[in-house]
């Protein structure tokens, strides 16, 4: 427990209900601390991986491949989330309203920046990634016949809110389609030349997925960001829903205006929490759109844009705790057991003749979500009989992609991974 946290926890409970309210949120981060250090994870130690499936919550029965929609929470965050909440009731008017639970969003905010790569005055503290595209899309200083530009991957929390707002605001939306059957063999030089092609004189927003949920591929943002602007795009903004948690991400070497992300897939936190950056230059243009503290009051940076008033602060603090789960295993061995899975995976699609790979065959193009395609077979109803009949959870997209797409958490176990996709070919 770090010692802001320990702060944190002394003054939430000695504002009114003393010494006892302590105690209890003490061993809750006690049991915290005591299940990170007894993670131990290493990425190819199978006692290691059991003890990491065995922090989650998740019913035996199934075989969680959905972590691209949803993620799991680990039982000791969840835990932890459940103390905030039955403190907050104990006295809702002092721990909704007290100063103490802003200074812990402060140290959750500067550990979020540490973890993107920016400064921590760049980060909202949000709902979810479509809150940052919305902000965006209502704000942004857009021209009648301006163009907001993406393509057939973009997720509809990033795209929707500019599809509903161009009548009214007078800009244009283009949704450009991608040849995704060839996208196993796409290379980092394709993918950009795919987005530069698609400009136009007129195209002042790029719009794009740090990586799509449909086939994981993993966009070069720096380079396509580099290139879109040369070629005279003026705010490139970045859906990171699917990236932070699961791969590196610097915002200070992207070089983009902004970038939202949720933190209920990849980072495994409570429910209903984002981030949201946006650059400093963005910020003079991009106005607020939540209204409730005088501008004088609202403090630096990009705070303008998480002036909800009534906040739900015990998930907020639980995102604390998430980011400290995460962090216990470690970046290293985290990108060694993803791309581990990614290869077996892969190589198993390969080895079968009934299955086909509709990712990239690139691991720096490639992530933890894949798509497959059983020949022959409608993905949908491929993908309900699988829930009903075999407990295994995962999204199906219909044709003309008709793929199943698996998204594993690094906890899943490699024999029952192996043992779905025999039975799935």
């Amino acid at each position: 427990m770090t010692t802001d946290r320990r702060s944190f926890l002394a003054r939430l409970s000695g504002a009114v209900l003393g010494a006892g309210v302590l105690t209890r949120l003490a061993g809750v981060q006690a049991a915290l601390a005591q299940e990170l250090a007894g993670l131990d994870f290493r990425a190819g130690d199978a006692r290691a991986l059991a003890r990491l499936r065995d922090a989650y919550l998740l019913d035996e029965r199934l075989l969680y491949l959905n972590h691209a929609s949803i993620g799991t929470t680990p039982a000791a965050v969840v835990e932890a989330h459940t103390a905030y909440l039955r403190v907050c009731e104990s006295h809702p008017s002092l721990y909704v309203w007290g100063e103490v639970w802003r200074a812990a969003l402060e140290e959750i905010r500067s550990r979020a920046a540490v973890l993107m790569d920016c400064a921590p005055d760049d980060l909202a503290v949000t709902h979810n990634t479509t809150e940052g595209f919305s902000v965006l899309a209502h704000g942004l200083p857009l021209d009648r016949g301006d163009e907001v530009l993406f393509t057939v991957l973009n997720h509809a929390g990033a795209s929707e809110a500019w599809q509903v707002l161009a009548a009214t605001r007078g800009f244009r939306v283009r949704r450009v389609e991608l040849p995704l059957e060839d996208a196993a063999g796409w290379s980092e030089r394709d993918v950009v030349d795919l987005h530069l092609d698609a400009l136009r004189p007129e195209t002042r927003v790029l719009v794009l997925p740090h990586i799509d949920n449909m086939i994981g591929l993993r966009h070069p943002v720096d380079a396509i960001a580099r290139a879109a602007r040369a070629r005279g795009v003026e705010f490139v903004l970045v859906d990171g829903a699917q990236a932070v948690g699961m791969v590196p991400v610097s915002l200070a070497e992207m070089g983009v205006d902004a970038y939202a992300t949720s933190a209920h897939k990849w980072l495994q936190a409570p429910k209903g929490l984002g981030l949201f950056y946006v650059s400093p230059a963005l910020r003079e243009r991009l106005p607020r759109m939540w209204f409730k503290t005088p501008p004088h009051h609202l403090g630096a940076g990009a705070r303008a844009y998480e002036d909800y008033s009534t906040r739900a602060w015990p998930a907020v603090v639980a995102l604390g705790d998430a980011l400290s789960f995460q962090a216990a295993l470690g970046e290293g061995e985290k990108a060694r057991r993803y791309e581990m899975l990614w290869r077996q995976i892969r190589e198993a699609v390969d080895a079968h003749p009934g299955l086909r790979w509709r990712s990239p065959r690139s691991w720096r193009l490639g992530s933890m979500i894949m798509a497959v395609e059983v020949v022959g077979r409608d993905a949908p109803a491929l993908a309900e009989q699988l829930l009903e009949e075999e407990g295994v959870v995962m999204r199906a997209f219909p044709p003309p992609l008709n793929t199943l797409r698996i998204a594993p958490n690094l906890a899943v176990q490699d024999d029952a991974l192996q043992r779905f996709l025999q039975r799935l070919g």
